[in-house]
């Protein structure tokens, strides 16, 4: 069974992505062909990328590093939560993604964005991040409105179309995963 992490993307205080990813993990519980986990940066407590080695040799030396690889590589693939920072992903999420590198190759990813314009330059910015780290990136998305799915832009009330496209992303993400498991299980 393919096992997809919902990624977490913010630490900030007052975030939203938290109650974003429980709403993505609400809608993807009931689906029987992937297993699905919330996995928090937050709790990883990563500091700014402090390993002395590039990521690409997979020498790791700090604790918390070698924690937050064994998460990620065993995962199948991910649904990033993101909000837009600046026109971009938050920094903490940058962050986290720097600290690795093999264990995102050959896998598959899909966003959820939200902000002033549903995320979707944060979700473009990941985009390009992806493609480096060797993440194959589905077309597919979901962009919340800080406007129309945030009561008083704090509340998180989605309206009823996202789910639909939550799930054709999803449908899209777990195509991908499973080709992209056949890859990496040729590459070893």
């Amino acid at each position: 069974m393919l096992k997809i992490g919902i990624i977490v993307g913010s630490t900030r205080p007052g975030r939203k992505a938290a109650a974003v990813a429980e709403w993505v993990y609400e809608i993807v519980k009931s689906r029987k062909d992937a297993e699905f986990e919330i996995v928090d940066i937050g709790e990883y407590k990563l500091p700014l990328l402090d390993e002395p080695v590039s990521p690409t040799l997979n020498q790791y030396s700090k604790a918390h590093t070698k924690t937050w690889s064994a998460k990620i590589a065993s995962l199948d693939a991910y649904i990033f939560v993101t909000p837009e920072y600046n026109h971009a992903t938050s920094a903490a999420l940058k962050n986290a993604i720097d600290f690795l590198f093999r264990e995102w190759n050959n896998k598959a990813a899909g966003f959820v964005g939200y902000g002033s314009v549903g995320g979707a330059r944060a979700v473009e910015h990941l985009r390009l991040v992806m493609a480096e780290v060797q993440i194959a990136t589905v077309r597919n998305q979901v962009a919340l409105s800080l406007f129309t799915d945030f009561e008083n832009y704090t509340i998180f009330k989605p309206t009823a179309h996202h789910e639909k496209s939550l799930n054709q992303m999803l449908d899209q993400l777990i195509a991908w995963s499973g080709a992209l498991k056949t890859l990496r299980a040729s590459a070893i």
